[in-house]
């Protein structure tokens, strides 16, 4: 019997294992992932020098809004549950409709209501943080003034809407993908009885693969600073 139980549970350990090392290389893949739009800039002469004249492009990343609309929707769904909470009956007393409803509904993370009410504020919160960090007309602007332009888009007003196309489109995948992560740890709550720290989703694995992510990054540069090859290639 004993043996039964400890081979059990180094089946659930390899399980684990597993299943934490595919999240993980998918949450580093779409952290990775990002769309290259080209840009050129005309020489242009400045005195005796010539500026320009060479190819660059803009990263836009499929996740350009992080952990944060994670952060947002968690944060807007725990007030209806506080609100509730200060409104409890007096003993004896039957508590108000809305209350019992916010306590049924958008209190258990493991309601099929509570996880798409969940879902779709982290995407709507995705598009909102995009919105306020990235402004394609600025960025527009600054192609222009410095000779920059996207080959086959008009400089200026085209080149803002173009930007705003290919963001708009971008950010659908970005923030399900960040919706599904979220979700892992309400799934896992809702069909194996997983509990609340259940470490595989949300905001902790995007949070510590980013932070592993920054760090390889700043040891890349710090190497490369020093004429050195660098981790990444």
């Amino acid at each position: 019997m004993l043996s039964i139980l400890n081979a059990r549970g180094v089946e659930v350990f390899l399980l684990v294992l597993a299943v934490s090392i595919v999240i993980v290389a998918l949450v580093v893949f779409v952290e990775q992932s990002q769309r290259r739009i080209p840009v050129q800039y005309a020489k242009r002469m400045v005195g005796r020098r010539t500026y320009g004249g060479t190819n660059t492009y803009i990263p836009i990343k499929v996740n350009m809004a992080g952990v944060v609309p994670v952060i947002f929707a968690s944060s807007l769904l725990y007030i209806p549950a506080l609100i509730a909470q200060f409104n409890q009956p007096q003993p004896g007393q039957e508590p108000a409709a809305w209350v019992t409803w916010i306590s049924q509904y958008l209190t258990r993370g493991d309601h099929p209501l509570y996880m798409l009410i969940y879902f779709l504020l982290i995407i709507g919160f995705a598009y909102f943080y995009v919105a306020i960090t990235f402004n394609p007309v600025d960025v527009a602007d600054n192609m222009k003034k410095y000779g920059g332009f996207i080959p086959g888009i008009r400089a200026g007003r085209p080149t803002a809407e173009y930007l705003d196309y290919v963001l708009t489109r971008i950010t659908l995948p970005g923030s399900i993908y960040l919706g599904l992560i979220a979700l892992l740890p309400l799934v896992a709550l809702a069909t194996v009885g997983a509990n609340q720290n259940f470490p595989f989703g949300g905001a902790s694995i995007l949070i510590i693969v980013g932070v592993g992510l920054e760090t390889v990054k700043q040891i890349d540069a710090q190497l490369q600073q020093r004429h050195y090859e660098g981790l990444l290639r």
